[in-house]
């Protein structure tokens, strides 16, 4: 006998409850071990009780002893088994072509000045470090910063013809293992983008859907600060899966988080919050990296996040280097600093965070 010849017998045996189909086919039969005068068959059922076990049981005996040689001992466990989480189809990003984009996050404010950019750019690097194939479309029409954070300033994004006639697509900058996309590649320098609403809205969403991104893990779209037309936009027309909202500790900042909480999960909206990034949580100065001043009140943050159910996905300090680095072109997650490996911590909620969902 083996295992082979098992799968064979049982499966002429049916689930009544399925539409009369096969265990083996229904995945029912999790293992068949077969030894000398003995047959084993474990069959798996979910965590909801199946009234027909038994019967199933009596059926699986009877279909072994049927086909085995006389005498053989014949014996059916049972395992809980979970069904598997269907997987998330890619989602289509691209009016000419499909990209496969696993994931697309939010990263947003209530508020300007609490150094979003500077957290969705450094999460992205750091999640590009972790392994992730990552792409960053920095949505700040009226301060598009990007270019300056990662040093490409000047640089133009090629394009290239799409599958339909008179479309283009563009491909996006590629630096320190991700890709950039920004409105600030196309302005000149100094040039400010005097946009109404709809004008700006429409902008955003050809740079991020006429985009080849290619196949990615997570596409960031770096928010406008704010909650207004432009973001409902973005919600309404970019299949984003949820956000990542960025505060800093001051107890002033608690409104202007419940407005993006708010926001999100407003019905008309209804998008995961994925959890709470606390930005300059404390300062610390570079000769003394032990030392903490909570300067802008401590545990604010924290605070914030059990107010509004949603989880603290990491305290950022506010280092002079970091600063610096993203003045320069080089962004502090590229090293191995403790302000570094706080943005790959960081990274590693947010993965997880999303991957839960």
């Amino acid at each position: 006998m083996t295992e082979k010849e098992v799968f064979n017998w049982l499966s002429q045996v049916e689930h009544p409850g399925k539409d009369d189909k096969d265990i083996v086919s229904l995945g029912m039969v999790e293992e068949v071990a077969v030894s000398e005068g003995k047959i084993s068959v474990t069959l798996a059922f979910g965590k909801r009780p199946d009234p027909l076990k038994n019967y199933l049981e009596g059926a699986v005996r009877a279909a072994v002893y049927r086909n085995a040689p006389g005498g053989t001992e014949v014996e059916v466990k049972t395992v809980v088994k979970e069904a598997p989480k269907p997987k998330k189809p890619a989602l289509d990003l691209n009016l000419d072509q499909v990209n496969e984009v696993a994931h697309i996050i939010g990263v947003a404010s209530g508020k300007g000045g609490v150094g979003k950019s500077t957290v969705a750019v450094n999460l992205a690097i750091a999640l590009a470090r972790l392994g992730y194939r990552v792409g960053l479309a920095d949505a700040d029409v009226y301060g598009p910063s990007v270019p300056l954070m990662t040093a490409t300033e000047g640089a133009v994004p090629e394009a290239e013809a799409g599958e339909e006639e008179g479309k283009e697509l563009f491909l996006p900058i590629e630096k320190y293992g991700v890709k950039w996309m920004s409105i600030g590649y196309f302005a000149q320098p100094g040039q400010a983008l005097i946009w109404r609403g709809p004008m700006a809205c429409n902008a955003l969403k050809q740079m991020i859907l006429q985009v080849k991104w290619g196949p990615l893990d997570f596409l960031l779209i770096d928010m406008p600060p704010g909650t207004g037309d432009i973001h409902i936009s973005l919600v309404n027309d970019i299949p984003m899966e949820g956000a990542v909202i960025v505060t800093t500790p001051q107890p002033v900042a608690l409104a202007d988080v419940e407005k993006g909480v708010d926001m999100f999960r407003n019905p008309s909206i209804n998008r995961p919050i994925f959890g709470l990034v606390e930005n300059m949580a404390w300062f610390t100065p570079e000769e003394h990296p032990e030392e903490k001043y909570f300067i802008f009140g401590k545990d604010g943050g924290a605070a914030m996040a059990e107010r509004f159910g949603i989880d603290l996905l990491g305290q950022i300090p506010l280092v002079q280097s970091i600063r610096e680095a993203g003045d320069s072109g080089e962004p502090v997650a590229l090293g191995t600093r403790p302000d570094s490996l706080a943005f790959l911590e960081l990274a590693r909620k947010v993965a997880d965070a999303v991957n839960k969902e």
